[in-house]
C-alpha cells in the first residue's frame, strides 16, 4: 500500500507535540557539526527533522549484519531513473537488496549525488585556510569507528535537505536549499541497518546557510502502515 505523506502523518505525527505517535524507541537532536548512529530494525521507522531548516545530514547505510553490503547510489539511481531521492525511493544496496524506503517526505527532493565533504575539498574548493575546518568525512570515521568501518567503508552517501541541482548542461551546483524549518525526511528500514549521519559542518558553501544547527531523529515502532 503506498503510505502518503497525509495519512502517515495522521497516523503517527501529532502536530501539537514534538514526538512521533507509536512507540518511540530513540529521540535525540544531533548537534551541529557533530556525528550520530544507531541500528534501525527492519520495520521500524527512522525520522530525521531539519530543526533550523537548510541544514544538510550526510548520511550512509549498511546492512547492519554485513557492513560490506551498503547503500550503494548508482544501483539505487539506475533503479529509479532518477537522479534524485523522492517519496517511494526504494534505498538499494551494492547487493541490490532494498534497504531503506522513503516513506514521507516534505521535502521536493533529496540529493545524493553531491557527496560529502572532507578536509581535502575544502582546501581543493575554498583555499588552503580550510583545512582545519571540521567535515563530514571526519565524522563518518569517527562514527564508523564504532562499529569497525574505516576509510575503506566510505562510500557516495546522501545528502538530506541539501539542494544540488543537475543543469541542463550537466554540471552540479550547491545551492541554497529548499527545505525549511521543522521538514522532515521518513525511511522505513526493510531489514537490519546500520545509519550513520553527518550533521554537516560545512559553513563555506549555501547547503547549511552558512550556519549548521541542530538535526533530531527518531525511530519509531509504528503500529501499522
Amino acid at each position: 500500500m503506498t503510505v502518503t505523506w497525509a495519512t502517515y502523518e495522521a497516523d503517527y505525527f501529532d502536530r501539537s507535540e514534538p514526538s512521533v505517535a507509536g512507540a518511540v524507541i530513540l529521540d535525540q537532536e544531533i548537534a551541529p557539526r557533530a556525528g550520530w548512529s544507531a541500528v534501525v530494525r527492519a520495520g521500524n521507522v527512522l525520522t530525521l527533522v531539519d530543526v533550523g531548516g537548510n541544514q544538510s545530514g550526510d548520511c550512509l547505510i549498511f546492512d547492519a549484519h554485513d557492513h560490506a553490503e551498503r547503500y550503494s547510489v548508482q544501483t539505487t539511481l539506475t533503479a529509479q531513473r532518477n537522479a534524485y531521492l523522492v517519496e517511494g525511493s526504494v534505498l538499494l544496496s551494492n547487493e541490490d537488496n532494498p534497504l531503506m524506503t522513503i516513506v514521507a517526505n516534505e521535502v521536493e527532493r533529496q540529493d545524493t549525488i553531491g557527496g560529502a565533504c572532507s578536509k581535502e575539498s575544502n582546501t581543493l574548493r575554498y583555499g588552503h585556510h580550510t583545512m582545519f575546518h571540521h567535515a563530514c568525512r571526519e565524522n563518518f570515521l569517527l562514527e564508523g569507528a564504532a562499529h569497525g568501518l574505516g576509510p575503506r567503508d566510505l562510500v557516495s552517501n546522501i545528502n538530506w535537505f541539501m539542494n544540488v541541482p543537475v543543469e541542463a548542461d550537466g554540471t552540479l551546483g550547491i545551492v541554497d536549499g529548499m527545505s525549511a524549518p521543522g521538514k522532515r525526511v521518513a525511511l522505513r528500514a526493510e531489514r537490519d541497518v546500520l545509519v550513520v549521519i553527518s550533521n554537516c559542518p560545512q559553513v563555506n558553501n549555501p547547503c547549511n546557510d552558512f550556519n549548521p544547527t541542530p538535526l533530531r531523529v527518531i525511530v519509531t515502532a509504528p503500529e501499522a502502515l
